[in-house]
């Protein structure tokens, strides 16, 4: 990113969120301003207000800032908004064309994952979850998509911080358990729901990475049992996992000047 000699004092709190939000770490004030060479006390006070209105948060007493749940859902609403959105649905429609099953643009938020589109199946037997629907992270396949995309230690502490709430008597209920699925997901691309968060109900997600391969949704389909067997589910990764990269290239692409 170029930061021009002069920056705007309109352009300034945006060049701040732009480089966290590129940033994979949370980062102090200082490493904000590296790039941005402003006065010190500048960048502290716009980190501060941020902060104080919800685009930013600090744990505990720690000095480095982190996106937080009013940035997100902002960039979740540009997104939604965007003409970016007619290519997605458009996606989500070839995979569930494929398919022949409810298929979900699923992104993580503070509580769990929460379905911002969707396509649902012609089967008049279906199960409802509509758009706005919000699953936990330890019991369903995209929640498990975003946990495996966490670098292991991250990882580790997600998962400890997690109520690992019985959903069927298929759930997770041991944090090693379900850190040894986690390192699998990882390794092998997708995620399961084996009627871990509803009985009756498989799902298989995979994730929708950015240019530096960073989680940034999971792309899933579900179906009930009697009509999706985990095999089936399986036979689809390859096709799923193509239409994740077209997914991310569609969010990410360079877009052409006038």
């Amino acid at each position: 990113m170029t930061i021009p000699e002069r920056i705007p004092t309109n352009l300034r709190t945006l060049l701040i969120l732009e480089i966290l939000g590129k940033s994979d770490r949370a980062m102090t004030a200082t490493e904000i301003n590296v790039s941005l060479r402003l006065p010190k006390q500048t960048v502290h006070r716009l980190c501060a207000t941020l902060e104080e209105n919800g685009f930013l948060i600090r744990r505990g007493t720690s000095r480095r800032y982190q996106v937080a749940r009013r940035l997100r859902e902002m960039g979740a609403g540009l997104l939604y908004n965007s003409r970016d959105h007619v290519f997605r649905h458009q996606i989500l429609k070839d995979v569930a064309q494929t398919v022949g099953e409810s298929v979900n643009y699923v992104i993580p938020q503070d509580t769990g994952m929460t379905y911002l589109d969707r396509v649902e199946t012609d089967w008049a037997f279906r199960i409802q979850l509509p758009i706005g629907t919000q699953v936990p992270f330890h019991c369903s396949a995209s929640g498990k998509c975003f946990l495996a995309s966490l670098g292991p230690t991250a990882r580790r502490k997600m998962v400890a911080s997690l109520k690992l709430e019985a959903r069927t008597e298929a759930t997770h209920l041991s944090p090693e358990a379900l850190l040894t699925e986690l390192a699998q997901i990882a390794r092998e691309g997708f995620a399961l729901d084996r009627e871990e968060f509803m009985d009756g109900m498989v799902a298989i997600a995979v994730p929708v990475t950015d240019p530096q391969g960073r989680f940034i949704a999971a792309l899933a389909y579900h179906g009930p049992k009697p009509r999706m067997t985990l095999t089936d589910a399986m036979a689809h990764v390859a096709f799923l996992q193509a239409s994740a990269k077209r997914l991310g290239e569609v969010l990410f692409e360079t877009e052409s000047p006038l």
